[in-house]
């Protein structure tokens, strides 16, 4: 999540440098600006709240069901019929307990709090840019074979990256989708390996092919492209170098102006990833509004529902799953969590919740391979959630420079990525740390383009470097721990099976 609007990424920005004027010389033509179609759609539902009716998959929404959702004010906006989800809008705050009596309705419930939101935009705050001189002077001390920041990039030689691309830099023909807020394809680092043809904006809950709409508008984040970055960025002797620099990266935007990733557009996004053979997705991301989903409650429920249905479609289709565990520094696997922040487009209290009934969706659905962070030391990023039979893996997601300083050439113990405008700069959070494992997952798939999900998963945590425990892992220094880590060093909490090898995954 950004520091500064913490409702939404699971990336820490911090304070904006000097835009980088050198790389606007690489950038094309065409403007980083999304296409305002789907703007057009939530204004015109202004008074209205989005749902999610679920009913049961492969048969389509039976006509009784259609009648009653007319019949209760609801307008259904698409309906995924393979998985049974139907996309609602409707006024009537009553619309879902209503919807529920219908036989042949297994769950529904509202996707937010608040009344689909207008075309405008809120800024949230930017990354630290690397300046002109940052760029020169890392240009400067480049080695041979490297791209001119790859010296800053310390977490690449973290999971072996810089030895497994003597080996393989991927295959052209896998392809990672980065469900966000938007990627920037003009970038001179991302063009080279964009896939058009798997892109698109799934803010409205439908998709949206029309040219550049997967790109984030110019108030918005630019986390999406940062995320990409980390995962495809060419090996092209510009800017940096991705953990996977060979597969193509697709962008798939599913979040709205206002900074919100909602049911229906996370469902969109996995249900395009699944049809447009897509092998990886990453999601740095939680689902608005509930940080946590109880499926206790009859709204929450339904959003657990159509979510897991739409991930478990996508990897069925072959698509790995991979997400960030967040940045809370909470224990997954503990009997209760205070969340104070939901719902966050409403009136947020401090509920106590049990996370094995209450869950961060898409990162504790089953199936999804679920990351925690590391710093440049090598151990759990500071603000890393984490747990027991909770993280399946770990992998480089930045830390204070302060608490974990890289070695140099490297100088900030933050994660380089690229920036909408044709910019780098670094940014921190679990958000960072998904994608390095979405990169290894597509080397594997490189180099076994046959391998179904569960192999590449099983081949993932079998590849993993097996990591100790930190204990005590007092980060700061104060003489007080500040997590505590459980089980034996192949499978513990903080670091799951391991820390994330790119090396085996090109030669095993």
């Amino acid at each position: 999540m950004t520091a500064s609007h913490p409702r939404h990424r699971r990336a820490l920005a911090v304070p904006a440098g000097m835009a980088l004027a050198t790389a606007l010389a690489f950038l094309p033509n065409t403007a980083a600006t999304a296409a305002p179609a789907h703007q057009g759609a939530a204004a015109s539902d202004a008074a209205s709240l989005s749902y999610v009716v679920n009913v049961q998959g492969g048969h389509g929404a039976p006509a009784h069901v259609k009648k009653a959702i007319a019949k209760a004010g609801g307008t259904i906006v698409t309906s995924y019929d393979k998985i049974g989800v139907i996309v609602v809008h409707a006024s009537d705050a009553d619309f879902a307990k209503t919807i529920r009596k219908t036989p042949g309705v297994q769950s529904a419930g509202a996707t937010r709090n608040a009344p689909l939101p207008s075309a405008a935009t809120t800024d949230l705050g930017s990354p630290k840019v690397l300046s002109a001189a940052e760029v020169a002077e890392a240009t400067q001390e480049a080695a041979e074979g490297q791209d001119p920041l790859q010296n800053l990039q310390w977490d690449l030689p973290a999971i072996k990256a810089d030895k497994a691309h003597e080996k393989s830099l991927g295959s052209s023909e896998v392809t990672v989708a980065v469900i966000d807020t938007g990627v920037d394809d003009t970038h001179p680092d991302i063009a080279p390996n964009f896939d058009r043809a798997a892109s698109v904006n799934c803010v409205a809950g439908k998709p949206d092919t029309s040219e550049g709409a997967w790109r984030p508008g110019a108030a918005e984040s630019p986390h999406g492209t940062h995320v990409a970055g980390e995962i495809a960025a060419a090996k092209n002797g510009i800017g940096m170098t991705g953990v996977a620099p060979g597969v193509k990266v697709s962008g798939i935007k599913v979040s709205n102006p206002d900074g919100y990733f909602y049911t229906e557009a996370v469902v969109c996004g996995f249900m395009w990833a699944a049809e447009h053979g897509v092998d990886v997705t990453n999601n740095s991301y939680y689902t608005d509004p509930w940080y946590f989903n109880c499926t206790d409650d009859p709204d929450q429920k339904a959003l657990v529902e159509a979510v897991s249905r739409a991930t478990r479609y996508a990897e069925r289709k072959g698509a790995v799953n991979v997400a960030a565990a967040g940045n809370e520094n909470y224990d997954l696997s503990s009997d209760e969590i205070t969340d104070p922040s939901s719902p966050n487009d409403g009136t947020p209290s401090d509920r106590v919740i049990d996370p094995s009934e209450c869950l961060d969706i898409p990162t504790q659905i089953p199936g999804v391979v679920t990351v925690a962070s590391t710093g440049a030391k090598g151990w759990k990023s500071s603000f890393s959630n984490y747990g027991l039979g909770i993280i399946d893996i770990a992998a480089p997601g930045g830390d204070s420079t302060a608490l974990q300083t890289p070695a140099p050439p490297a100088t900030s113990g933050l994660i380089l990525g690229t920036l909408p405008g044709g910019r780098w700069g670094y940014m921190a959070g679990t958000s960072m740390a998904s994608p390095h494992v979405a990169g290894v997952a597509a080397l594997i798939k490189s180099r076994h383009p046959y391998a179904p999900p569960a192999l590449v998963k099983a081949l993932l945590y079998a590849h993993a470097d097996a990591t100790a425990c930190t204990k005590p892992y007092d980060i700061d220094n104060d003489g007080k721990a500040d997590a505590v880590c459980e089980g034996p060093k192949n499978r513990n909490g903080f670091y799951g099976w391991g820390m994330a090898d790119a090396l085996d995954a090109v030669t095993r």
